[in-house]
């Protein structure tokens, strides 16, 4: 027969969070899995109340009354749970009650692991799919523009008035705006070239820049890991895809609430164990790229990596959509979360290729 050490060892070496309940939901016990969910270990929590350490709601905490005293197993499916700490999480869990002991079990599948891959690998094949669209249309469009410009040319020199060929010239000139415009479009002509490159260079490049373009007005700060190794990566195109997201704050506190009154916070984080679309990475190097401006519309949020998508009046919509490219041939994941008073833009850059 196993003791109660040997069973706690046993609860402990699984996967799934167990939560054990008395009669008055107040908590008996957590397995090393609840404690990391729950943010709270065993010995703390011992005898407090359920509310008072996770709460989903009153009907739930009934439902969980009901089922001890009928002795009846019930599953909730994407519960959301409120911790103690304020955070949020979303659960798959069981309730069984050992009416034996009087107590109730309750077993837990965190769901935002796989919520978040879900979301990663849906985001991951839109952008892929509209990468090749705009591919496919660019080179549609820039064949006859070769055309167009040529004709032109050539009819220039046969126009007997000088004057005339200013019509001319207008329709090359226009010729030439629209290829530069999709050569913006299909992003980096050369792929990337990797070479071990130190993160905090690129970031202090990019402070650097958007100091000058904004007459040091604006407020940067630096929130640095030192401990972060070189990525590997290429230099000039990784300052090109984070300088066109520190631009766009920019330009978002100018005309929101003045270069003097806006921060950009620049910072790095190691993350283990991450996943980017169904690639699982061992380390990944985290850079988020936060400004205090007025936030990304709603009606806009889950477009802004897409071509020719801008929130503002005189933008291209092209910036965010070559950083995602740019950030796509280095294997990485460039996510946004933003609210009013604050956009944070995140980059996961693998630390290590395969």
């Amino acid at each position: 027969m196993l003791n109660d050490r040997q069973l706690r060892q046993l609860l402990d070496n699984l996967t799934a969070a167990v939560l054990v309940l008395d009669d008055g939901l107040r908590l008996c016990y957590l397995n090393s899995a609840a404690e990391d969910l729950l943010a709270a270990s065993n010995a703390r929590v011992s005898g407090v109340p359920l509310r008072d350490v996770v709460f989903e709601s009153s009907d739930a905490e009934r439902a969980m009354r009901s089922a001890l005293d009928a002795g009846q197993k019930y599953t909730v499916r994407r519960a959301s749970w409120r911790l103690h700490n304020l955070e949020r999480c979303t659960v798959d869990y069981s309730v069984s009650p050992v009416l034996e002991l009087g107590l109730l079990l309750v077993e837990v599948q965190s769901m935002d692991r796989l919520l978040r891959i879900a979301r990663e690998d849906a985001l991951i094949s839109a952008q892929e799919t509209t990468r090749n669209l705009v591919r496919g249309m660019a080179h549609e469009v820039k064949n006859p523009l070769g055309g167009i410009r040529g004709a032109a040319q050539l009819l220039q020199r046969e126009l007997p008035d000088e004057e005339l060929t200013e019509y001319t010239q207008i329709i090359i000139d226009e010729a030439d705006r629209l290829r530069n415009l999709v050569d913006r479009l299909l992003g980096p002509r050369k792929p990337a070239e990797l070479q071990p490159t130190n993160v905090h260079e690129l970031l202090e490049r990019v402070a650097q820049l958007i100091d000058v373009e904004c007459d040091g007005e604006l407020q940067i700060r630096r929130d640095y890991d030192p401990s972060i190794p070189d990525i590997p990566g290429d230099a000039e195109q990784l300052i090109q895809a984070l300088l066109n997201i520190a631009r766009n704050a920019m330009q978002a506190i100018d005309e929101s609430i003045g270069f003097k009154a806006g921060t950009i916070t620049l910072r790095t984080r190691i993350q283990r164990q991450f996943t980017i679309g169904r690639r699982h990475c061992p380390l990944v190097c985290r850079i988020e790229i936060e400004d205090n401006g007025p936030g990304i519309a709603e009606d806009i949020r889950e477009r802004i990596f897409y071509p020719m998508i801008s929130g503002r009046a005189e933008g291209s919509g092209l910036g965010l959509s070559i950083s995602q490219n740019i950030i796509n041939q280095h294997r990485g994941l460039i996510k946004c979360d933003s609210r009013p008073g604050q956009s944070v833009f995140q980059i996961y850059l693998p630390l290590y290729t395969e």
